[in-house]
């Protein structure tokens, strides 16, 4: 997942920061999805889901 998350970061040119900001979750929880340390819950990705529409979750979080 990190390395997923990390490319999709990279698309649309957006800093660690900017994403938590926009997801709405912390920079530390961000870093920590990012690197694989935890994994999101359903209801966060959902929200994740509401702020980034044209996003692949499934490839994202789940493959």
């Amino acid at each position: 997942m990190q390395n997923r998350l990390k490319e999709f970061r990279n698309s649309i040119n957006k800093t660690q920061l900017e994403i938590a900001n926009i997801w709405g979750i912390s920079l530390s929880f961000y870093k920590q999805i990012e690197c694989g340390a935890k994994n999101p819950s359903i209801q966060t990705i959902k929200k994740f889901k509401e702020k980034f529409p044209t996003a692949d979750t499934n490839k994202i979080f789940f493959t």
